[in-house]
Order: structure tokens, then C-alpha cells, then sequence
């Protein structure tokens, strides 16, 4: 019985958390029905859809109330994520409610306090690695952009035809970060501040050599084609010199993963195998403090092998 306890449950996270991808994840705009057609009535919606709607709306009042509604929008920005802020915020919190009520039926309040805190835990990380794998495609597509920008300054067009010409000819994320950059300078904003949002949302040191050339070139001229291309040529021996530091450091990064997620497949099995051999574990204060003391001691090997493989250059 604990078995299957442990596996519907473990069913139910996944569940929940492909939900919230999908939820929270990059969704294409679209435009109401009512506004294509200002003739029709809109479509009625169901009771749940109004408690979500109204929900939603609470919680954006509440996030603009205390002052963080930006900060959320930025993070948000920086990971790709087009939903708003409040919408997150629900989501995950219908998330914590369900691990809630599980934990509380599988193990008692102790543990639903602990599935509780896991949404908003797991809501963090899987915006962080939005975030990491949309600024690792920018600076992975930024060589090809710097050369196709080049290209057209040498056919005579101007840094901000050629910065549009890039928006259209690539893909994302860089073409939006682009276009963001050329619809704002077409709209009356300065053309190096909305370059120098892009810094901020990619945190990209070598896009910020671009934004510097181009700032430069626009204060005294030049060949700014040439300069792209020599700031194209060193981005890519970065680049190079990168993938070759992360080659050389995979095995360790596959080692702690292994290391680390090797306790957990072992006490799932058992638990699964042989539960009251598990549950002797948890049953005196001994072993709780051996549980404790090693969770301890695999959060200082997981810091520790992470500072041993991460290259900084």
C-alpha cells in the first residue's frame, strides 16, 4: 500500500508539473474574438473560468499593491515567459494546494508543509532555466547576427535597417530581442538605451562590446562593419573556447548528478521493495538525525562539485 501511495503521488507531481510548463510557458498572442468582430456578442464563459479570471485579477491587484508587479515582469522577460505575473502566482499556487492535500493524505501535515513548499520552489528553478537556456541561445546565435548585421551595413544600410534586417532573418530569441529594440527607437526612444535593455535582460558580456562599437561609431564614426566583424571573430573564439571547457568538464557535472541523485533512486526502490526496512528509518531520533546530517552533506557536495566544474573566464 505505501508502494502505491508513493507512486500515485509521485505520478501526480509529474502531472502537476508538466501543468505548470505548459500554463507558464511562451504562448502565442492572440487577438479576442470580440475585436475581430465588434458586432458579436462574447461567448460566455463557465463559473471556473470567471473564479480563475477573478482570481487572477486579485492577485495582479495585490502584486501591484505591494510594489512587485516589475520586478516579476522583468525575471519573466529575462526567462521568455509571456504570462503575466499574477498568472504565474496562481498557477502555483494551485500547484502548492494539491501537493498540499496529498502530503496531508499521504504522511500528515509535516509532509504536505513539504509538498506545499515544493511549487514555489519548483515554479524558481524552472525559471531560472528558462532563463539560463535563453541566454545561452542568444549568445549561441549572436556570431551569426553580427555577421548578417555587417553584411548589411557594407550594402549601405543604416545600424538601425541593419538591426531590423536581423530581427526578420533569424529566429528566436535574438530576432526578439531585436525587434523589441528597433520598435522602440521607431516609437521616439534612444536607440543605445534600448540596446542596453537587451544587456540587462541577456546579461551578455559580448553583446555589451556591441552596444559599446555601436555607441562609439554613432559619437565619432567610422567602419563599423569592420568592428562587427572583429568583435564577431573574438565572440567566436569564446564560443569555441567555451564548449571546449564545458567538454572537458561534462564528466564531472555527470558525476555529481549520479552522486547525487543515486540516494534518492535507492530509497525509492526500497521503499517500494521492502517499506517497513525504510520506515525503521524514520521511526527513531537516530535516524532522523542520520537523514538530516545527510541531506547536510549532500547540499555542501552538490555546492562543492558545482564550483569545481563551473569554468569562469
Amino acid at each position: 500500500m505505501p508502494g502505491v501511495v508513493g507512486a500515485g503521488g509521485a505520478l501526480v507531481v509529474l502531472a502537476l508539473a508538466v501543468a505548470v510548463f505548459l500554463l507558464a510557458g511562451p504562448r502565442r498572442a492572440t487577438v479576442p474574438l470580440s475585436r475581430l468582430a465588434p458586432g458579436q456578442q462574447a461567448v460566455s464563459t463557465s463559473g471556473l473560468s470567471s473564479a480563475a479570471v477573478g482570481t487572477t485579477a486579485q492577485v495582479d491587484r495585490l502584486l501591484r499593491h505591494t510594489g512587485r508587479t516589475e520586478r516579476f515582469e522583468v525575471v519573466l522577460e529575462r526567462a521568455g515567459i509571456r504570462s503575466r505575473p499574477s498568472e504565474i502566482v496562481v498557477i502555483t499556487g494551485g500547484a502548492a494546494l494539491g501537493l498540499a492535500a496529498l502530503g496531508l493524505l499521504a504522511g500528515g501535515p509535516l509532509l504536505a508543509l513539504l509538498g506545499a513548499a515544493l511549487a514555489p520552489v519548483g515554479a524558481r528553478l524552472m525559471i531560472s532555466r528558462a532563463t539560463r537556456r535563453r541566454q545561452a541561445a542568444f549568445l549561441e546565435q549572436l556570431d551569426d547576427a553580427l555577421q548578417l548585421m555587417a553584411g548589411s551595413l557594407r550594402a549601405g544600410h543604416s545600424v538601425l535597417r541593419a538591426l531590423d534586417t536581423v530581427s526578420h532573418d533569424t529566429v528566436a530569441p535574438i530576432s526578439e530581442e531585436f525587434s523589441r529594440a528597433v520598435n522602440e527607437t521607431r516609437v521616439g526612444r534612444d536607440l543605445g538605451a534600448a540596446l542596453e535593455e537587451i544587456v540587462d535582460r541577456t546579461q551578455s558580456d559580448d553583446f555589451a562590446w556591441v552596444v559599446q562599437a555601436i555607441a562609439i561609431h554613432r559619437e565619432v564614426g567610422g567602419n563599423l562593419a569592420e568592428v562587427l566583424d572583429r568583435v564577431s571573430s573574438t565572440i567566436r573564439e569564446r564560443g569555441q573556447l567555451r564548449r571546449q571547457a564545458r567538454a572537458l568538464s561534462a564528466e564531472g557535472r555527470i558525476s555529481g548528478i549520479v552522486l547525487l541523485a543515486l540516494p534518492f533512486v535507492i530509497s525509492g526502490v526500497l521503499l517500494l521493495v521492502s517499506p517497513q526496512y525504510v520506515g525503521r528509518l524514520f521511526s527513531s531520533s537516530g535516524g532522523i538525525t542520520a537523514v538530516v546530517i545527510a541531506g547536510v552533506l549532500m547540499v555542501v557536495g552538490a555546492v562543492w562539485i558545482r564550483q569545481t566544474v563551473k569554468v569562469e573566464f
